[in-house]
C-alpha cells in the first residue's frame, strides 16, 4: 500500500485540487492569446455574465485585493477591453464595463482555451464530470 492511501481522504482530495489548480492555470495563461493573462480573461468573463460592476465588488468576487483589482482594470483599459466610468450613485466610486473589443478578446480567448483543452471533454465520460460538478461546488461554498 502506497503512502497515498494512508493519508486522510479529505488531505488526498486538497492535494488533488492543488495540483489540478496550478496544471490548469499553467495551460490556461499558455493559451490565451495576444498576451491577455489569466487575471483578465477571468474579469471578461465576469463582466460579461453581469454587465458592469465596481472595483470593490469585482475584487471581493475574486477575492483579490481593490489593489490587484484596480491594476487588472487599468490594463483592460489601457486595451480597450473595458470602459470605467463614475458611478452616478456614488461619486466617489467608478463602474466597469466590458467595451466590444473586451467581448472579441473574450471569445477570441474562449476559442482558444476550448480547443486547448479538447482532449479533456474526450477523455472523461460527460456523466464522470456530471457526477464531479456538485461535489465541487459543494467544496468551492465551504471554503469560501
Amino acid at each position: 500500500m502506497g503512502t497515498a492511501s494512508q493519508e486522510p481522504l479529505i488531505f488526498r482530495i486538497f492535494t488533488e485540487v492543488s495540483l489540478i489548480d496550478q496544471t490548469l492555470r499553467t495551460r490556461l495563461e499558455r493559451a490565451l492569446p495576444d498576451g491577455l493573462r489569466l487575471a483578465h480573461f477571468v474579469v471578461l468573463n465576469h463582466l460579461v455574465s453581469i454587465g458592469e460592476s465596481n472595483p470593490l465588488e469585482l475584487a471581493r468576487a475574486f477575492r483579490v485585493t481593490k489593489g490587484a483589482m484596480t491594476n487588472t482594470i487599468q490594463r483592460l483599459d489601457a486595451r480597450g477591453f473595458v470602459d470605467i466610468r463614475p458611478d452616478p450613485r456614488d461619486g466617489r466610486a467608478k463602474l466597469v464595463a466590458i467595451t466590444a473589443a473586451g467581448r472579441d478578446a473574450r471569445k477570441a480567448a474562449s476559442k482558444a482555451l476550448a480547443a486547448s483543452f479538447g482532449e479533456v471533454s474526450g477523455a472523461i465520460p460527460s456523466e464522470e464530470i456530471e457526477l464531479a460538478l456538485p461535489f465541487l461546488s459543494a467544496l468551492r461554498v465551504l471554503l469560501g
